[in-house]
């Protein structure tokens, strides 16, 4: 039996383990903590597993997380002790790893298994929100350090077979990623080049223009001030080459701290 096609996502993560906390400093993330919870009614059923494409992790080639039980990374500073014990305890899917590698491989680009790799804080803490029973295989695959582009893309496009066999795919990140231009005071307005790099992401996407994103580093502007570095952005890239020509959403915007868009994209 056909399995029901899903969608593709790109979200952004938030800050550390805000989901795992119960303090004033939660009440930022009201927006996107709805976001992220209305993404199962979104998705109309529950998916075989979710393949997280994070911010967070990079190698020298792509990398799957084979584990069937994996570990924590605890990959952030300067939280409460208890956030550097809590668990987000989701199955892995060794079985889907391989099949992911296998089809990385098919399209002419190394992939390996780490069977020692756990979930970082761009996996789990979303996936606190999204299936917060824990009851949902997840398998993380790493960005490929470098970060270029059409490799990323291609990549993307190596995956969408994915969708007809009941695998979510989610890149996690941030459209716009500078932490020291966040105010953390939630009360900074938003910069003109935060706005035009919004937006003019919002346009690229939403029109498939795939040339002018994969230029983004020329072709954007303000993308000096977004993008110091640029391991946050390029999960839109994954999530985009796995779309396919499929209409894009976007199911939360605006900015948090000023600069920080809260803009994710539903591609399907």
């Amino acid at each position: 039996m056909k399995q029901h096609r899903l969608p593709v996502y790109f979200i952004s993560h938030g800050g550390g383990p805000w989901s795992y906390m119960d303090d004033p400093s939660r009440a930022a993330y009201s927006k996107l903590e709805a976001a992220l919870a209305a993404m199962p009614r979104q998705i109309g059923t529950t998916p075989a597993a979710v393949l997280m494409i994070s911010a967070h992790w990079e190698e020298p080639e792509f990398t799957l997380m084979s584990n069937p039980k994996p570990p924590m990374v605890y990959d952030y500073g300067g939280f409460p002790e208890y956030t550097y014990h809590i668990r987000y305890d989701a199955p892995g899917d060794p079985a889907l790893a391989a099949r992911v590698a296998g089809l990385i491989e098919a399209a002419g680009m190394p992939a390996r298994l780490d069977a020692e790799r756990g979930f970082d804080h761009g996996a789990f803490t979303p996936l606190k929100v999204i299936y917060p029973n824990a009851d949902v295989p997840v398998v993380q695959l790493s960005l490929k350090e470098g970060l270029d582009p059409a490799t990323h893309l291609a990549m993307g496009k190596a995956l969408n077979s994915l969708r007809d066999e009941g695998v979510l795919i989610v890149g996690s990140g941030f459209l716009i990623h500078n932490l020291r231009t966040v105010d953390f005071s939630g009360q900074a307005r938003t910069p003109a080049w935060a706005q035009e790099f919004d937006g003019w992401s919002k346009a690229a996407l939403a029109a498939h223009d795939v040339d002018a994103l994969l230029d983004y580093r020329q072709r954007a502007p303000g993308v000096d001030l977004a993008l110091p570095t640029h391991e946050h952005f390029v999960p839109v890239l994954v999530a985009l080459g796995s779309a396919g020509n499929d209409a894009v959403h976007f199911p939360i915007t605006g900015f948090w701290g000023g600069t920080a868009t809260r803009r994710s994209v539903q591609f399907g």
